[in-house]
């Protein structure tokens, strides 16, 4: 069960102009599940996106890298997406950029473009050979069920290990115009920055020049799905996509204008929530937790002390357990690699609570006062330095017995 995730209402997920969803049942490694998923653009849209810094990326990855890279050159937009469940086409080699490829090529047939304007997206088992018979067979069913408000059934279309959908929609009005937003992302294990095993994928009808898409899509990444960690792996599929569908008439040309500002807050907004959905989903997970770590030198030693916190298996064991062994911080501080760390200036609190005062237990501290936060679900652990002003906060959640469970069973 997530962690005080409610299920996503399909009637509130926002349709956008511009962009329609196909689902289909291929078969690809489970029979009767949805796992297959075409999203298909308008002519005007454009398209940005982040993807894993894993070595060992996987083939629609790189794919993917290649035709975005290549609208630079033809000028011709991406005109679909193709997402697949249950096999990740990652460690497959030569093989598996051809069976990328190929997927691409039959897609394009089907919708009359370019392979070069399609981007491939895979999720699941590594080290496995694609099926690709099987998803050119079941393109033609995603195609003929292609409508504007399916983005929830294209929510269970990319599930692997979830527990379920993970959507969510909200509208802005920018100078005037009303813009409507709409998200989906799946990810529960292999979950680490830059980034996590997950796939995300969110719409808008704004106009935003492709300049200007890539800077905003990079910054709502780094402000969300790079502040997300459940196990400390980064996988080899990583993907957040943004797409402009260019149907509404505000347009956003700069970085710099007023438009842009609130479009960004709403996008990062967006962003964030679909990130904390992944970590509230994630594998086993019984708490939610969110590390802030304040008044640092800069932004980079805030975030290492705050992954270091939210790595630690022992520090996330405990907390599934609500045992206050809460000095497994202090040591995940300590070896979060800031050498010049004074820890004679550190506090520590969780919620309420007042820990670890100038580097030392709180003389008014008592495990029961602990053990009362750790018991809840929701839980922040607050972290002040005494070195700056600079602030991080990442969100991750418990180590339970049911993590081990599923990954041990995961290829069953």
């Amino acid at each position: 069960m997530a962690v005080n995730l409610p299920l996503p209402v399909a009637a509130n997920l926002n349709p956008v102009a511009g962009i329609e969803l196909g689902y289909a049942e291929a078969g690809i490694r489970k029979t009767n599940r949805k796992d297959l998923l075409v999203m298909k653009l308008a002519s005007t849209a454009t398209v940005a996106g982040v993807f894993t810094t894993n070595r060992f990326c996987a083939a629609p990855v790189q794919v993917c890298k290649a035709h975005l890279e290549g609208l630079c050159i033809s000028g011709s937009p991406i005109r679909a997406l193709v997402i697949n469940t249950g096999n990740a086409n990652a460690g497959t080699g030569e093989a598996g950029l051809a069976d990328a490829n190929a997927t691409c090529v039959a897609l394009a047939e089907l919708l009359d473009c370019e392979p070069s304007q399609i981007l491939p997206f895979s999720t699941g088992v590594i080290l496995e050979p694609l099926p690709v018979d099987r998803i050119k067979s079941g393109l033609p069913q995603a195609i003929a069920n292609l409508k504007a408000d399916h983005w929830y059934q294209a929510a269970e279309s990319i599930m692997t290990t979830d527990t379920q959908p993970k959507a969510a929609s909200r509208k802005v009005t920018i100078n005037g115009t009303s813009i409507t937003l709409t998200g989906i992302s799946k990810g529960a294990g292999m979950i680490k920055p830059n980034m996590a095993t997950m796939l995300s994928f969110m719409a808008t009808d704004a106009k935003i020049a492709q300049p200007v898409l890539e800077h905003l899509v990079k910054s709502a990444a780094d402000r969300s799905f790079n502040c997300i960690t459940i196990d400390g792996d980064t996988s080899t599929n990583d993907s957040f996509m943004l797409i402009a569908t260019g149907t509404a008439e505000l347009e956003v040309s700069s970085i710099d204008s007023v438009e842009y500002a609130e479009l960004s807050d709403a996008v990062i907004g967006l962003s964030q929530e679909l990130a904390q959905m992944i970590v509230r989903d994630g594998e086993g997970a019984t708490k939610f937790i969110t590390i802030t770590v304040e008044e640092g030198a800069n932004i980079e030693e805030c975030r290492k002390i705050a992954y270091s916190i939210g790595h630690s298996p022992l520090v996330k064991t405990a907390f599934f357990a609500s045992d206050p062994n809460l000095g497994r911080i202090l040591a995940a501080i300590g070896y979060a690699g800031v050498n010049d760390l004074d820890v004679t200036k550190v506090n520590l609190y969780l919620d309420d609570v007042w820990i670890a005062k100038n580097g030392g237990r709180h003389p008014d501290y008592n495990e029961q006062d602990g053990q009362r936060v750790m018991k809840q679900s929701e839980i922040t652990i607050r972290v002040k330095l005494g070195r700056g002003t600079e602030a991080a906060t990442i969100w991750t959640c418990d180590l339970s017995h049911e993590y081990v469970t599923i990954n041990a069973d995961y290829r069953s």
